[in-house]
């Protein structure tokens, strides 16, 4: 079986994969399935903009989220309906799985960050499993690195205001206990991993874990149609791929759920060690 680039597929094949009746080699996804015509180009200060599915997407998620909770605790009622009781277990997750979990009780403070990152972060992750969406947002890389970045910024500056400009950068660098000679390993180690590679590893994770679910995803539902035909080899084959894609669906909400969770986990335990040097 010929492998090409969806985008490299072989004069006479576009559109003749099913079934492979003209023996086309297997268009197998690239990179390519993750771009998309924009919908509307626009001119702004020089610089210019598009609005593709990506976006619309990540607005409409939004908007979801946003009509979810106002209708959840809009109108609170003291013996809650099924959707407030569901924004309350939602919220309590939050608080007492992760905030307090993690940060103490001054977690209570952060609880409305921790909550919407989580959220946001799941809807755009979910989109991928989403008949007719079919994509999870955060799988292009400018979506986690936004996040990461705000996430950041925060990091940076309680810490620098719990603990001073300095202390922040010093109890970083040199945590007490340990013989003065390893701190000229450890010292350069610590920033850069503190300032450097958190915030990357923390796009990166999710970014690659999306890019990947949704790629692998593609492969084997583009299998099921390729190997189609009346033949013994093509029902098999098309058959396993189908119920691979199903399985690996379920298999990918599940990691989708799961990198919500991590990504929110993590941005706590950042607050957690800009507030004391302890954590």
């Amino acid at each position: 079986m010929t492998l090409v680039r969806m985008s490299e597929v072989a004069p006479g094949c576009e559109g003749e994969h099913l079934g492979n009746d003209k023996g086309c080699g297997f268009p197998a996804p690239s990179a390519d399935i993750f771009n998309f015509a924009p919908y509307w180009e626009y001119e702004l200060f020089g610089m210019h903009f598009e609005i593709g599915k990506p976006i619309v997407l990540a607005i409409l998620g939004s908007i979801l989220i946003v009509v979810f909770f106002v209708t959840a605790f809009g109108k609170p009622r003291l013996i809650p309906g099924k959707v407030q009781s569901l924004g309350e277990m939602a919220y309590l997750f939050i608080r007492d799985g992760i905030a307090r979990e993690t940060i103490g009780k001054a977690g209570d403070k952060y609880v409305p960050l921790l909550f919407t990152l989580f959220f946001f972060v799941l809807v755009m992750n979910v989109w991928g499993v989403i008949p007719a969406a079919q994509f999870p947002v955060t799988s292009r890389l400018a979506f986690p690195a936004g996040l990461a970045l705000v996430v950041w910024v925060l990091y940076m500056y309680l810490g620098m205001r719990h603990q001073g400009p300095i202390k922040f950068f010093t109890n970083m660098m040199f945590p007490p206990g340990l013989p003065k000679p390893i701190y000229l390993l450890l010292a350069p180690i610590e920033l850069l991993s503190n300032i450097i590679v958190r915030p990357f590893t923390l796009a990166i994770r999710l970014f690659a874990n999306m890019f990947a679910g949704h790629l692998l995803l593609t492969v084997f539902t583009v299998a099921t149609f390729y190997l189609a035909s009346l033949s013994l080899v093509g029902i098999i084959g098309s058959s396993a791929s189908f119920v691979l894609t199903v399985i690996l669906t379920g298999f990918e909400l599940f990691i989708q759920g799961l990198q919500a969770y991590i990504f929110t986990l993590l941005t706590a335990v950042y607050i957690a060690g800009s507030l004391s040097s302890d954590h």
